[in-house]
């Protein structure tokens, strides 16, 4: 089993993913320091539903919002609250959509204001080690070789990748097969198809690459309390070059207009 999807499901889900990544964008505009999680989570709740699609991860296993939203030593999984942003805060976001029974997803981190340069080159490595695993998510390679490329390159700056949180595949459910994991070894694990969806995302630690968890399921942070930093893309396994489904370019946009633009950035 491939767990390929057919090109007109792939239609479907770059529908869906476009939303993802559009809310982002919208949301983008909101990231400043004195704005409330609890305000960009309910923008982007409205957002999705005005462009006919729902929050997909509003209620998957209990989770109470839009959007996971991770602030500095927390990983994933964030659970909006009243806190207000402060400069020099990072902030993981990912949103997932469902539009025509099919799922996008989607996630970035955001610096708030100026922020500390180590912790910027945390951020900017964190994206960095995306498009490596990207650049391997091909027809015939195995899923060890996306997690080696995302390994190599995060750890070649002293920084350490989450073990317990891993990428997944995509279609009409969130959480999908193959499970994307961002260490590894080269040709290991599942062989990628043409026309299989995965979202790769890796979960990056400043420090140690332990995890604790508060109470109940969701809030995971790193076990040192350093930050963490957090991408996420969807995309198709092609021949020669994976597609990507989601972009950053809405949310690039407005980050320039804030003065925080990206070199060499990939969208």
């Amino acid at each position: 089993m491939t767990n390929s999807k057919l090109p007109e499901e792939i239609e479907l889900l770059k529908i869906s993913n476009l939303l993802a990544s559009k809310t982002l964008g919208e949301i983008a505009k909101l990231m400043t320091p004195g704005m409330n999680i609890m305000a960009i989570d309910k923008r982007a709740e409205e957002f999705i539903r005005d462009n006919m699609a729902e929050p997909v991860f509003l209620g998957y296993r209990g989770f109470p919002n839009a959007l996971c939203i991770s602030i500095n030593d927390m990983i994933v999984h964030g659970i909006p609250t009243w806190y207000e942003l402060k400069e020099g805060d990072i902030v993981s976001v990912d949103c997932g959509t469902r539009k025509n029974g099919y799922v996008g997803d989607i996630a970035y981190t955001f610096p708030i204001g100026e922020i500390d340069e180590k912790v910027q080159t945390l951020i900017k490595v964190t994206k960095e080690a995306l498009y490596k695993g990207i650049e391997n998510a091909t027809e015939g390679k195995r899923i060890g070789d996306i997690g080696f490329a995302i390994q190599q390159h995060v750890e070649k700056y002293g920084f350490s990748v989450v073990r317990e949180l891993v990428g997944h595949g995509v279609g009409k459910y969130l959480h999908e097969k193959p499970e994307v994991p961002n260490f590894g070894k080269r040709g290991n694990g599942t062989r990628l198809f043409n026309g299989m969806v995965i979202a790769i995302e890796p979960m990056i630690n400043m420090g140690l690459k332990d995890v604790k968890k508060n109470s109940g399921e969701w809030n995971i942070k790193t076990a040192d309390g350093k930050p963490s930093a957090h991408y996420e893309h969807t995309v198709v396994v092609r021949k020669d070059k994976a597609e990507i489904l989601t972009t950053f370019e809405y949310i690039e946009n407005e980050l320039i207009k804030t003065g925080f633009v990206w070199q060499n950035s990939r969208l």
